[in-house]
């Protein structure tokens, strides 16, 4: 049998890599076998263009549409390294951003014409669409201050190229998010993340467990306290 593909979504500041990893630790708990990827990322050749994409790793910024196509090879990567193995293998696979991302990031947030980003995903991932998806959305000046506290608690990692665009330019993604979410509500689950974390991962969890086999027996949440 298949496995499920979800993938967990949102703006700057949401706490879908947080929620993701643990998402994906509660469905082993559950005796799922699970895999937890990113994008960009997740293959030798994804983190690579993460650096690019992210860091600067060239010593230049990509020009837009440079950061689309590098999106979208490292997307291509690990679909067919990583994902799509997996998913036949019957692996469940809980992805920290997909295609969605690039709809409302270089869509929305740039500016660049959706059909021709639709198309482009198609072409990378061979038309693969996820099963779920878990937008975590917040408000966007909240979120950048999460965002601000975050790398300032780091101290070593300065803020990404994405961290660091305006506020508008963030309004325009949040936005573009929930545009996408109205558009196709049965794949969506828009969860607010302004209350505290274990609230958010009750929410993520109730909105999975219908989706879980028959077999599973879910039980509560795996404990994070302490």
């Amino acid at each position: 049998m298949r496995g499920m593909f979800i993938t967990c979504e949102g703006p700057e500041g949401s706490g879908k890599s947080t929620h993701s990893r643990r998402l994906a630790e509660q469905l082993r708990a559950c005796g799922l076998s699970v895999l937890h990827t990113r994008e960009p990322g997740g293959t030798p050749t994804g983190e690579a263009v993460r650096l690019l994409l992210q860091h600067d790793g060239a010593g230049e910024s990509p020009v837009a549409t440079a950061e689309v196509l590098l999106f979208c090879a490292s997307r291509a990567q690990l679909i067919a390294q990583v994902i799509a193995p997996a998913l036949e293998r019957g692996t469940w696979v809980v992805c920290d951003r997909f295609t969605d991302s690039t709809l409302a990031y270089q869509g929305y947030g740039r500016g660049f014409d959706l059909p021709t980003l639709r198309a482009l995903n198609t072409f990378a991932t061979g038309g693969l669409v996820p099963d779920l998806t878990l937008l975590f959305d917040v408000d966007t000046p909240l979120g950048l201050k999460r965002v601000h506290a975050r790398t300032a608690a780091s101290g070593a990692v300065p803020a990404d190229r994405f961290e660091r665009e305006s506020l508008a330019f963030h309004e325009k993604i949040r936005n573009g998010f929930l545009d996408l979410a109205a558009s196709e509500p049965s794949r969506f689950r828009v969860l607010d993340t302004t209350p505290a974390v274990d609230a958010v991962f009750a929410n993520v969890w109730k909105a999975v467990q219908p989706h879980l086999p028959a077999s599973i027996t879910t039980g509560k949440a795996v404990d994070h306290a302490g």
